[in-house]
């Protein structure tokens, strides 16, 4: 910045990310290229930026971005005053005149003729895109109305309106994961029993499951589909679209009972745990989408391959149900992907059902095995707290569900992991690399941590869980709260000086962070008893009314938020000691059950506030089942429990 300023020159922005397949495309092409590296040095003051650990700085610029051009993506190429003010905007640029857009050497001779001849106009255009950005904080959130279930109703039907009745998600091509909209529309289908809501969630999870943008051989999904059948994938690998899909196919079994979405879950997660995971405990962030220089080549075969690994008789099984043709459906090669049930496949094959299906299971484990020896992409081997975070509540919330004890120590040691080492005295750091933690945390570390940490103590039930996720909420309410009582801003209060604070209100490829924050603290209130809590997130929601019910579908996360808020959680005191198997029965109870808006404590000190002045029935593990405070009778025995869970 000192340099810009003193050598009055423009700044040049690139914001990429490691996975980013269009980033190293325009690395190789224009960085990488002597001529265009030499425009560059003589003309600007090249910044290359990370927006995972940077994502203020990707916040701002690309909403400028989308300001000025109408669009946005990755790689992002932003020219700023020495000031930090953005004046001219765009994504990817070829190196040279193509696809109908200007060589990325021509843009830089033209922005630095103008920079120098053209300054004051430029520095004028600067400011307006300033303004623009400063008034996004304020169109959002000033419509305060009522909360009330008829919102919950209209938003369902408002996002029915967009649809894909044929293939399943919403929308058309490209086809993003929609996780946050399934778990809402599991929340309508039980509240109102619905079917036609449930038909939604099941045509989507199977679709997706059996589609190319889940990994069949090694389990875990691809970014999204570039089609609207779920077919071909941008390749690269997500932590956080792993940890929301598998938290939505864990609440597809709990509510279904689908043993294939049993089945997805458990494979999502041990792809995470098998390639995900560091040797200290974290969560790495991404895998490329390429791999020997081709998009997608780690994950591709040939009928040629599978049949010389298996053999052409089961080779030519394995490829029928796996949909490998001569055809092709990718650059040569086939994705994997189950284009019809197992059923029919075994009927064209002359086969029974059962004998195709070990044929199958054989057939993934041996080219798998195979795959193993390939080169494989590239591993972002950063580690972030909000993605971890995420992780952290959907092994914490399997190991429950499922009753997996390797889940759970999965979950510790990452919780251990990341307070030992992103947390400091009073603040969280973003992110942690080769021994280093980094960077101010922002609004989503501090959101999702809590989170994953309350979902850990229902696991758990060791006090220190819910004793870090009210310390880190104490911090999140203290550095970033908006004192007009709108949410929380993105940056802590004590962050470095940026052009502008911005607030983050949209579900986007994540959970906005103030949904996130909204959510956990309605969660921590009903453990805790701490009002304090409940007051931010509620006038939150209730700031947020009138935005939420014009534009239902930007709030997928939020709209959960309110249900929980809404429709009255139940709150489950469990007076017993969770490692005995008499409380054990009565948590598997619990657990096995679909209760999306519950909190359970669980334990024999009193500790946290839900457990207080309970007492044991004749000395045996009793459960106290309570709504908004209220309690039903106390129960010891599974079968009266599972009378009082019924929704």
């Amino acid at each position: 910045m000192s340099r810009a300023k003193k050598e009055d020159k423009a700044i040049l922005l690139s914001i990429g990310y490691s996975a980013c397949h269009w980033c190293h495309v325009m690395a190789h092409e224009s960085f990488e290229d002597e001529a265009t590296a030499r425009l560059m040095n003589e003309n600007f003051i090249n910044i290359k930026v990370d927006r995972e650990e940077r994502p203020d700085l990707d916040a701002i610029y690309m909403a400028a971005v989308q300001l000025t051009t109408g669009g946005g993506g990755w790689p992002m190429t932003v020219f700023l005053t020495p000031d930090q003010v953005p004046f001219y905007c765009g994504t990817y640029f070829p190196r040279n005149d193509r696809y109908g857009m200007p060589g990325f050497s021509r843009i830089l001779l033209s922005v630095a003729q103008a920079y120098r001849e053209k300054k004051n106009v430029l520095h004028g255009d600067a400011e307006t895109i300033v303004t623009e950005l400063r008034k996004m904080n304020s169109l959002v959130g000033v419509a305060p109305g009522v909360l009330e279930p008829a919102m919950l109703d209209e938003a369902a039907s408002a996002f029915s309106a967009n649809y894909d009745s044929r293939h399943g998600g919403f929308g058309r091509a490209p086809k993003f994961p929609p996780s946050m909209a399934l778990s809402f529309f599991m929340r309508v289908y039980q509240r109102k029993g619905e079917r036609d809501y449930l038909d939604k969630v099941n045509q989507t999870l199977t679709s997706m499951a059996c589609g190319g943008m889940y990994d069949q051989l090694g389990g875990g999904f691809h970014r999204y589909s570039v089609d609207a059948e779920w077919l071909v994938p941008h390749f690269e690998k997500m932590l956080y679209d792993n940890a929301l899909l598998s938290r939505a196919y864990l609440d597809g079994y709990l509510l279904t009972q689908s043993d294939l979405y049993r089945r997805i879950t458990e494979e999502t997660l041990g792809y995470v745990a098998r390639e995900m995971t560091s040797p200290e405990g974290g969560f790495y962030s991404s895998q490329d989408a390429d791999s020997e220089g081709k998009e997608g080549a780690f994950f591709l075969w040939s009928a040629d391959e599978v049949n010389s690994i298996l053999g052409e008789g089961e080779g030519r099984l394995f490829c029928s149900y796996y949909g490998i043709t001569p055809e092709d459906n990718f650059e040569g090669k086939s994705i994997l992907h189950i284009p019809r049930p197992a059923a029919v496949t075994a009927r064209l094959n002359n086969v029974s059902e059962s004998e195709l299906l070990e044929i199958i299971r054989e057939g993934r484990q041996r080219l798998f095995t195979a795959r193993e020896a390939r080169i494989k992409p590239g591993r972002d081997e950063k580690i972030l707290t909000s993605w971890n975070g995420l992780m952290l509540r959907s092994f914490a919330e399997a190991a429950s569900s499922l009753d997996r004890e390797d889940y759970r120590e999965i979950a510790v040691r990452d919780a251990e992991f990341l307070l030992t080492h992103l947390r400091g005295k009073e603040q969280l750091f973003r992110s942690y690399k080769d021994g280093q933690a980094r960077f101010n945390g922002y609004l989503d570390d501090y959101a999702f941590l809590i989170d994953g940490l309350i979902s850990l103590y229902e696991t758990t039930f060791d006090p220190r869980w819910i004793e870090a996720a009210s310390e880190i909420s104490e911090l999140m309410i203290a550095k970033f709260r908006d004192s007009q009582g709108r949410g929380f801003y993105f940056t802590s209060e004590d962050h470095e000086a940026l052009i502008h604070r911005p607030k983050e209100f949209f579900d986007n490829a994540i959970p906005s962070g103030n949904s996130v924050a909204v959510h956990a603290l309605l969660r921590l209130w009903k453990l805790t008893g701490n009002s304090q809590f409940s007051q931010y997130a509620i006038s939150y929601l209730e700031n947020m009314a009138g935005t939420m019910a014009r534009q239902p579908a930007a709030f997928p996360n939020l709209l959960c938020a309110l249900d929980f808020y809404l429709r009255g959680s139940k709150e489950i005191a469990i007076v017993g000691n969770p490692s005995t198997e008499k409380t054990r029965i009565l948590l598997r109870e619990i657990f096995r059950l679909y209760l999306p808006n519950k909190v359970v404590a669980c334990g024999t000190d009193g500790n946290p506030f839900l457990l207080e002045k309970r007492l044991q029935i004749n000395g045996l593990p009793t459960v106290y089942v309570c709504e908004n405070f209220a309690c039903k009778r106390p129960v010891t025995a599974p079968a009266e429990l599972a009378e009082l869970l019924v929704p």
